[in-house]
């Protein structure tokens, strides 16, 4: 079993920085690619940015410049900076990690930017 836990959300103005964190922990071999993922409100889940085990990133066209995804192999830890946060910004962010062929998510965190 592997449990992905995020954490930095919050309620934030325009303009300023967050930094979420999630950690995987329990039966971990090698994860592969680590994602991260939002969720607003009446829309769909979308890929906001990945990271390959090798450090290859990739971002979504509407975060590119102002995220930045970033992991840890050995701690098993994945970041995402997002500076210059927008009001479009707010959603529920997700982590995910590709291994051994499953995919494994976290619970989610709340981010929320005000105008």
């Amino acid at each position: 079993q592997v449990q992905l836990v995020e954490s930095g959300g919050g309620l934030v103005q325009a303009g300023v920085s967050l930094r979420l964190s999630c950690a995987a922990s329990g039966l971990i071999f090698n994860i592969n690619v680590m994602r991260w993922y939002r969720q607003a409100p009446g829309n769909q889940r979308e890929l906001v940015a990945d990271i390959t085990r090798g450090g290859i990133t990739n971002y979504s066209d509407s975060v590119k410049g102002r995220f930045t995804i970033s992991r840890d192999n050995a701690k098993n830890t994945v970041w995402l900076q997002m500076n210059n946060l927008k009001p479009e910004d707010t959603a529920v962010y997700y982590c995910a990690a590709s291994m051994l062929g499953k995919n494994f998510w976290g619970q989610g965190t709340q981010v929320t930017v005000s105008s």
